[in-house]
């Protein structure tokens, strides 16, 4: 798939660095090293913003790492969660 160049890309402004009250986030268990391939699909795949990062969280009483994915636009969450084909590892 050919890659389209939008305006956030020439300004490397779509990867934000952290993550903004308004996006809606997801948090994906860190089975494997997928983070470059994920961020890859997001940059070749949607238009929008986005975050992506390691996070900390508790849940059962044990602290463990998560990804946390962010977007601004609700329909590119979803999008991401139906059509990426490295969420099948997790």
């Amino acid at each position: 798939m050919k890659r389209l160049i939008k305006e956030l890309d020439v300004l490397e402004l779509r990867r934000v660095s952290f993550c903004p009250d308004h996006f809606v986030r997801t948090e994906l268990p860190r089975s494997y090293n997928l983070e470059i391939a994920m961020v890859q699909w997001i940059q070749d795949n949607l238009t929008g913003r986005f975050f992506f990062g390691i996070n900390v969280t508790l849940k059962d009483n044990a602290i463990s790492k998560v990804y946390t994915v962010g977007f601004e636009k609700a329909s590119e969450l979803s999008f991401f969660m139906l059509a990426c084909p490295h969420l099948k590892y997790n």
